[in-house]
């Protein structure tokens, strides 16, 4: 039987409308703007980030990427938003690894993300910092160490959520330095413990110390220590914890990007090139140097066996100080 050709185009639509949609994504990735959701809000480190790498990535990709701030949970609202989406690359979660902290301290009820979820790449590695208000007393890490010793649990220490990776981080310092005690207080993300510590509020802040680099180039915070092997090349007068109160101690940070878990390897790994091309730009580099990030650009496979190790760690110090999630 021979069709004429309009009822030929019209099976033709037909059959492609019915086709599953990978089957179907025959255009060339990406084809429209890119969804970058952060799982924080604005002001911390992962959402520096994104927007320091926010214009180089979209151009290298061809396609605009759109900056979406959805904070709450330690990150758990952002990633499920994200493992809520088409698998088809449009929508991906910039995530640090306070996204291995959710996966080492579950919640009852709650999706494994890990399981929605998968690497795609390493983007950049940082230290965590611990910063003070210049008023509060505290000038080094060796005050601080004294203050916790002197007066346990009575020194208060913002972290952006309770099993957050910057809270398990301090758990392993003061577990390293001897068995040290603070008070730690939660908040919704690094950008709010900045700007309660800018107050004068809290004593000491953890955060992602690219976060707090300019408050402390601006002096309006003193960065007490850093949890890195070497001291922090933004910043190098600032000591680290291996060399002063806990020698040894090492516990650095990451940020990644990670796509729902069918989403084709062609469109992985072209997000993996795009990655390492730009971070191979001299201009890129400098500013995310300035920002105290280094470029990493570290593969799907990689990545994800650092992220499993950040989950053993996390759940190890978790379990050794009581810590539970936050519902």
């Amino acid at each position: 039987m021979t069709f004429a050709p309009s009822r030929r185009l019209l099976l033709q639509t037909l059959a492609f409308a019915s086709a599953p949609a990978v089957l179907r994504a025959q255009s060339p990735y990406p084809d429209r703007p890119i969804r970058l959701i952060v799982p924080w809000p604005p002001g911390g480190a992962v959402d520096q980030l994104a927007r320091a790498v926010q214009q180089a990535l979209g151009a290298e990709l061809g396609q605009p990427l759109v900056i979406e701030n959805i904070g709450g949970a330690s990150g758990r609202v952002g990633g499920q938003a994200v493992a809520r989406a088409a698998a088809d690359g449009h929508t991906l979660l910039l995530a640090n690894d306070t996204f291995a902290a959710t996966e080492a301290l579950p919640v009852a009820g709650a999706p494994s993300l890990r399981q929605a979820l998968r690497p795609v790449t390493r983007i950049v590695t940082a230290e965590h910092g611990f910063f003070t208000h210049p008023r509060s007393g505290l000038k080094t890490i060796q005050d601080f160490a004294a203050a916790a010793r002197a007066r346990p649990g009575a020194l208060n220490v913002g972290v952006p959520g309770i099993g957050a990776s910057q809270h398990l981080t301090s758990e392993l310092l003061l577990r390293a330095a001897g068995g040290l005690r603070v008070e730690h207080v939660p908040y919704r993300g690094g950008g709010p413990v900045l700007q309660d510590l800018l107050a004068g509020n809290i004593d000491v802040g953890v955060v992602t110390f690219s976060a707090g680099v300019p408050h402390a180039r601006e002096r309006t915070l003193v960065p007490l220590f850093v949890t890195s092997a070497a001291r922090p090349a933004a910043v190098p007068e600032v000591p680290t914890a291996a060399e002063t109160i806990a020698p040894g101690f090492v516990q650095d940070t990451w940020i990644g990007l990670f796509a729902p878990t069918a989403t084709p390897a062609a469109v992985t790994d072209r997000l993996h090139q795009a990655v390492r091309a730009i971070l191979a730009d001299a201009a890129v580099r400098e500013r995310l140097a300035g920002l105290g990030f280094y470029p990493s650009g570290l593969g799907p496979e990689a990545f994800a066996g650092q992220f499993d190790s950040t989950v053993t760690t996390f759940a190890g110090i978790a379990r050794d100080r009581g810590i539970r999630a936050e519902s």
